[in-house]
C-alpha cells in the first residue's frame, strides 16, 4: 500500500469502540479509509460506528464483536472482515487493559489476564491478519506504550505485557518487512482515556507521582502525533515531545531517569498494605 495515504484502504482496528482506537479510526475515516472495528461489546461497537459516520458521512465502517484472546474467533472475524471489504490493508492492534498496584497485592490472575489481552491478543489478531497483509503488502501497527520501553511503579503486570509486545514487534519488523509489510510501533505515555479515568479511582499514590513525571497528554495530542507518524514509514512513534524526551533520556542517560523516578516516588511513598489488611 501507499505508505503516505490510507485513502480507500481497509484498516482493521482492535479495541476500536472507545479511547485511542476510536479516535484513530475517526481520524483515518477523515482521510478516506474504510474501517472495521473489533471489540467485545457489540453495543459499544455500534455506537462507535455511528459516531464515525456522523463525523464523516459516507464512511464505510464495519464491526465485528470478538474477544481477541480467542484465537479461533479472531481468525474468523479477521477473515470475515477481509471478505467483506476486499482484503486488509492495515491492522491496528490497539485492544488492551491495565492493572496497577503494588506487586505483592496483584494476583497471578492479574498478570495472566493482562498478558492474555495485551500480548496474546495482539499475537492472535496478527496471525489472523497476516495472510491478508501479505497479499496487500500492507501495514501492521502495534499500539504498545512508553511502559513497554521503561519501567514504572505499580505497573509490574502492565509493563511486562507491553515490554513483551515491544519485543514481539521488533522481531516482526525484521520478519515481515522482506514480505513488503510495513511494521510500526506506537508508544504513547499516559493520556486522557476511559482506561485512565478508571485507573484514577484506585491507583497508588506512588504510581500517580511516578507516571506524572511526564504530564498527562490530551487524546487529541496523541492522535495528532500518531497520525503524523503513520503518514511515514517510521518504525517507532512516540507521541508528544515530553514523552520523546523521556525515551531519549532512558536510552542516553538511564541513570538520570531512574533518579528522577526515585525522587518522585519517595515524595509519595506509602508502601503496600500489611498482609492481613491486603487479604481482606
Amino acid at each position: 500500500m501507499n505508505k503516505l495515504s490510507f485513502r480507500n484502504r481497509h484498516v482493521v482496528v482492535t479495541g476500536g469502540n472507545s479511547g485511542l482506537g476510536l479516535a484513530l479510526a475517526k481520524a483515518l475515516a477523515g482521510e478516506g479509509a474504510r474501517l472495521t472495528l473489533m471489540a467485545r461489546n457489540a453495543e459499544k461497537l455500534a455506537r462507535a460506528a455511528a459516531e464515525i459516520n456522523a463525523a464523516h458521512p459516507g464512511s464505510v465502517v464495519g464491526t465485528h464483536s470478538v474477544d481477541v484472546t480467542d484465537e479461533r474467533a479472531s481468525a474468523e472475524a479477521m477473515n470475515a472482515a477481509a471478505e467483506g471489504q476486499g482484503g486488509i490493508d492495515a491492522l491496528i492492534n490497539n485492544a488492551g487493559i491495565l492493572r496497577e498496584g503494588h506487586f505483592q497485592e496483584l494476583t497471578s490472575n492479574d498478570f495472566r489476564q493482562v498478558m492474555e489481552i495485551n500480548y496474546f491478543g495482539v499475537l492472535n489478531a496478527t496471525r489472523a491478519a497476516l495472510p491478508h497483509l501479505r497479499n496487500s503488502k500492507g501495514r501492521l501497527i502495534n499500539v504498545a506504550s512508553i511502559a513497554g520501553l521503561v519501567g514504572a511503579f505499580g505497573y509490574t503486570s502492565y509493563c511486562a505485557s507491553k515490554h513483551a509486545l515491544v519485543g514481539l514487534t521488533s522481531c516482526l519488523r525484521f520478519e515481515l518487512e522482506p514480505m513488503g509489510i510495513t511494521v510500526q510501533l506506537v508508544c504513547p505515555a499516559e493520556f486522557d482515556s476511559p482506561m485512565v479515568v478508571d485507573l484514577d479511582k484506585s491507583r497508588t499514590p506512588e504510581n500517580r507521582a511516578h507516571v506524572r513525571t511526564i504530564p498527562k497528554a490530551t487524546l487529541g495530542a496523541i492522535v495528532s502525533d500518531v497520525v503524523k507518524g503513520l503518514a511515514t514509514d517510521r518504525y517507532e512513534i512516540v507521541p508528544t515531545g515530553m514523552a520523546r524526551a523521556a525515551v531519549k533520556m532512558a536510552r542516553l542517560a538511564p541513570g538520570l531517569l531512574r533518579r528522577a523516578g526515585d525522587r518522585a516516588i519517595a515524595k509519595a511513598y506509602e508502601g503496600p498494605r500489611p498482609v492481613e489488611m491486603a487479604s481482606r
